[in-house]
């Protein structure tokens, strides 16, 4: 009886006395790649988009942050033993893991060369930071768009003024704002949630600021917590409801951050995902998924429908105009790419800012208001511009070659928003 009461007491000295196993070789890159994310984030306000892991590794980077150059030569090295481990990896999600980790530890390397002054070209530094090689169109491939469109709204005046006139016939009231968001972001959560499950506590809270040069911002909290901002400098165009309802919630930034904190950080223990630097490859994919989530919820004219059904009349607004000039829409949104060009032209000082705001109001039609905005964003992100277009069509052609079945491309969605995907995933090159 004795020696039956010992065993088990034996077994737990033993087990005490034994030490722990080192942690694996990712596991332990990816909490010093956490840990000098936060550092690098104390040399640069807004390179941390979000973080929810354990709040003392945030202290301790704030307390005693390394220098750049030291951050800098960390990085490097992580990533040259993340790119050891990836082959060895034993399944195919452990060598994503393994060559995410190694491209999120490149782009900081090059992000902290920019913070001590280092310059690189457009491309350089959007393949340093995003891993994608950007292929873009020269400004007169979008002449017979600009072409398109005159016809379409003809008449007197510039074009850019004719669209914006057409533009202000359907500006959301300041009064209405919140109920039309609200309403917005309810009916992006509800076509999301028919496809793609999500913890029963999950929330956001809607806010509307000025001063910012987004027009949009989701801040992840942790949780399956969000606090969506809309900023309101200038007015809100009907068309912008669904698309920020879509981008920043559902099944956009909002969704992504939930599923990486419930599939990865909680439900494997990769601890890399409670982190979230906002120039990294991370980005491609949260801004192209983001974007097109609004043409996965909303295929075909259900997007007109429903602003006919419900956000124009509690705009107040004609329900009429939601389906006018279809056509205008789809041509304008073919414009999307030269953006991309004029900010590369801008930032590698091959036009000067008046030249980057007469081209931004030419090619994208908007009034010096709206061209003013978006060149402020090009000079506040640089080469990020490029996450949206670019991030958009990887995202779309991926998602589309599972054919033309909703439910088979809502599921290549969850694939990308739950997994350690890269941009090579999705045939960057």
């Amino acid at each position: 009886m004795q020696l039956r009461l010992m065993l088990p007491f034996a077994a737990l000295l033993l087990m005490a006395l034994t030490p722990a196993p080192p942690p694996a070789p990712l596991d332990r890159i990816a909490r010093d790649y956490v840990q000098l994310t936060l550092e690098a984030g104390t040399h640069e306000d807004g390179y941390v988009d979000a973080y929810y892991g354990p709040p003392e590794w945030a202290a301790a980077a704030k307390a005693k942050p390394r220098s750049v150059a030291q951050l800098k030569a960390a990085a490097t090295a992580l990533e040259a033993e993340a790119r050891a481990v990836g082959p060895a990896a034993r399944t195919p999600i452990e060598r994503q893991r393994a060559a995410n980790l190694a491209l999120q530890l490149h782009a900081a390397q090059i992000r902290l060369a920019m913070i001590d002054g280092a310059k690189f070209s457009f491309d350089d530094e959007a393949f340093g930071l995003f891993g994608v090689h950007p292929v873009l169109k020269p400004l007169a491939d979008y002449d017979p768009t600009l072409a398109e469109i005159d016809k379409l709204l003809p008449g007197p005046g510039p074009l850019w003024q004719r669209v914006d006139s057409w533009r202000n016939a359907a500006l959301i009231p300041a009064a209405k704002l919140d109920a039309v968001m609200q309403a917005a972001i309810a009916e992006c959560r509800a076509r999301t949630l028919a496809h793609i499950a999500l913890p029963k506590d999950e929330k956001f809270t809607l806010e509307f600021v000025k001063n910012q040069p987004w027009s949009g911002y989701n801040w992840y909290k942790g949780n399956a917590t969000s606090l969506i901002q809309v900023n309101t400098d200038l007015p809100v165009e009907m068309s912008r409801a669904v698309g920020l309802g879509c981008h920043e919630g559902y099944p956009g930034h909002h969704v992504y951050n939930v599923l990486l904190e419930q599939q990865l950080t909680r439900g494997r223990g990769w601890v890399e995902f409670s982190v979230y630097p906002l120039y990294s490859p991370m980005s491609l994919l949260a801004e192209g998924s983001a974007n097109y989530g609004r043409y996965l919820a909303f295929p075909g004219d259900e997007q007109a429908a429903f602003e006919a059904r419900t956000l124009y009349p509690l705009a107040g607004l004609d329900p009429a105009l939601a389906r006018r000039n279809v056509a205008l829409y789809a041509a304008l949104e073919r414009l999307g790419g030269a953006r991309l060009t004029i900010a590369r032209d801008y930032l590698d000082g091959h036009i000067d800012r008046a030249t980057a705001l007469a081209l931004t109001q030419k090619y994208l039609l908007l009034s010096p208001e709206r061209a003013a905005q978006s060149v402020k964003f090009t000079d506040h992100y640089r080469s990020y511009v490029i996450n949206y277009g670019l991030g958009q069509d990887l995202v779309r052609a991926h998602i589309e070659a599972a054919g033309p079945d909703q439910t088979a491309r809502w599921a290549a969605m969850q694939q990308i928003l739950s997994r350690p995907t890269t941009p090579a995933d999705l045939g960057a090159r």
